[in-house]
């Protein structure tokens, strides 16, 4: 690595405090130039999203995302609009929960609970552990982000006797989210044990005119917020799902937005070099071949980063894993995304990604602020902040001299303005990414597939139970229940589904254990 490859392969934005070092990348001039035309058309690509252009044919629908922190960018007025109407009414809304004008049946509300899965959970999250102060925020944000009543009761310990005083805030675009509505259900019922009025502390951010905009104007919820079409979940952390969280828990989300703004207008840019975004994308596909063939590590040296790279797990590979291309050829693409924190990943897995196989590409995330104020030395001379770059500077050459390849992106602190110019850069360099291989990054049929399985499970469930109970005292075979069923070849579901209803005995189910555990019997005594 000599002193000109390394000055040659960097991005530097001073104004911004902002780096991107990929030269540890093997992008040659040859890669760029080759690269080039394909690189050009999809700037053309996204400047028509950017224009309203049909961005998702699956849907028939536009994507949005860039207009939420540049309103002026919107296709027509009742959008634009639309956009600094919502940011308003968030503005306001938060204002008067702060105030205590809009308050609990105990008084000020003090706890925030938001209830949703995937990019209504995930965005909010990584945002509220990387900027929230927990003796300065307004509000403490606690979330339900699944459907497992384990993890529902773990989120409520907290709340217990503090509901009176808890908002709670349910994000679905539909409205029928199983996850969410089974948050909202569980959490509806838990305010009702202390005696309080679920639609007094809730407020709802949905579609127009959905299941939950009908549920929280029939309950009288205290407000409701827009979620638009042309705005997908895992690119709405800008939008009123991200913002309104962020707001009410104190933090500056108009810093948010400009950041994101920022940089927009550095990746909205035709230069390749001198476009962050692009150059993120290039150093993909370089690496992939294209086609998805190393994984992406994250590795962000700053705890508050933490959840970085469980959203860009949702934001990537959701986005780019697709069986089929624009054209309806199977290519099965996408890059798998994985990381945590360094130093924590040094002793958990990067003695893999050192002498292990090499089916990766790395990206270290380096904050230069240490904290607040002065560190004391832990050795002469030395901070933990010390020590903290020190490691990551070891880990990067340790990979590189057994030829890792990698990126560093470098930020000056974690803040509001940095936060939405990381969340920015990656939803850009997602589109020009998902040009450069030929798909639709803004559908996510497997996941429809999967809700559809699981629908299935579900009635098939009740069947099973309803069964067993009409033949209660009576105990059955896998094998005779699924003759009984008229279910012949479905048997395994059937097993896995009884275990489930035997280990929550609220359900009545029961086994007759057999040496064998297959041969056992089922019913309701």
């Amino acid at each position: 690595m000599s002193w000109e490859h390394f000055k040659k392969s960097q991005y530097r934005n001073a104004e911004l405090a902002f780096g991107l070092d990929y030269s540890r990348m093997d992008l040659s001039d040859a890669v760029f130039e080759s690269m080039e035309p394909r690189l050009q058309a999809a700037y053309k690509h996204m400047l028509e999203i950017e224009g309203g252009a049909i961005a998702n044919p699956d849907e028939e629908r536009m994507v949005g995302h860039y207009w939420l922190r540049n309103s002026q960018l919107a296709p027509s007025d009742a959008i634009r609009l639309e956009i600094e109407e919502a940011l308003k009414h968030i503005q306001d809304f938060c204002r008067k929960v702060h105030s205590g004008e809009i308050q609990g049946e105990g008084g000020k509300f003090t706890e925030l609970l938001v209830i949703g899965i995937g990019g209504s959970a995930l965005g909010p999250q990584f945002v509220a552990q990387a900027l929230g102060q927990p003796d300065e925020d307004r509000m403490r944000i606690h979330f339900f982000d699944n459907t497992d009543p384990d993890g529902l009761d773990l989120a409520l310990a907290p709340l217990r006797g503090r509901l009176s005083q808890t908002l709670c805030l349910v994000i679905s675009k539909s409205g029928g989210t199983p996850e969410t509505r089974n948050g909202m259900l569980e959490a509806s019922q838990a305010f009702l044990s202390e005696g309080l009025e679920f639609g007094r502390h809730a407020v709802a951010i949905t579609g127009v005119d959905s299941r939950l905009d009908q549920i929280a104007v029939e309950e009288k919820w205290l407000d409701r917020f827009p979620m638009w079409d042309w705005v997908g979940g895992r690119t709405s952390e800008l939008a009123t799902v991200g913002l309104l969280p962020a707001a009410l828990q104190g933090l500056d989300i108009g810093e948010m937005l400009e950041g994101a703004a920022q940089m927009d207008t550095l990746t909205r840019g035709t230069d390749t070099r001198s476009n962050p975004a692009a150059l993120l994308a290039l150093c993909w596909y370089q690496a992939t071949g294209g086609k998805g063939k190393k994984d992406m590590v994250i590795l962000p040296y700053k705890d508050r980063l933490m959840l970085f790279s469980k959203y860009l797990q949702q934001l990537i590979m959701e986005s780019l894993g697709k069986e089929k291309d624009l054209d309806g050829k199977v290519v099965h693409q996408g890059i798998a995304v994985y990381g945590n924190k360094g130093s924590t990943d040094q002793h958990a897995y990067v003695q893999q990604l050192r002498d292990g196989i090499n089916n990766f590409f790395a990206t270290f995330i380096q904050v230069l602020k240490d904290r607040e104020g002065a560190s004391i030395e832990v050795d002469p001379g030395v901070t933990s902040g010390d020590y903290l770059n020190a490691f990551l500077l070891g880990t990067r050459q340790a990979l590189s001299e057994n030829a890792r390849q990698s990126i560093t992106l470098t930020i000056d602190e974690v803040n509001p303005r940095t936060v939405g110019m990381l969340i920015a850069l990656y939803e850009r360099a997602v589109g020009l990414y998902a040009h450069l291989v030929n798909i639709n990054a803004y559908h996510q049929p497997g996941v429809e597939a999967g809700k559809k399985a699981a629908s299935n499970y579900l009635h098939l469930k009740s069947r099973l139970l309803d069964h067993l109970q009409s033949h209660s005292g009576s105990f059955f075979s896998i094998e005779e229940i699924a003759a009984a069923l008229d279910c012949k070849g479905d048997e395994e579901n059937l097993f896995k589904l009884l275990e489930h209803l035997v280990a929550n005995p609220s359900r009545g189910a029961q086994v007759k254990l057999s040496k064998n555990t297959f041969d056992s019997k089922f019913g309701c005594a």
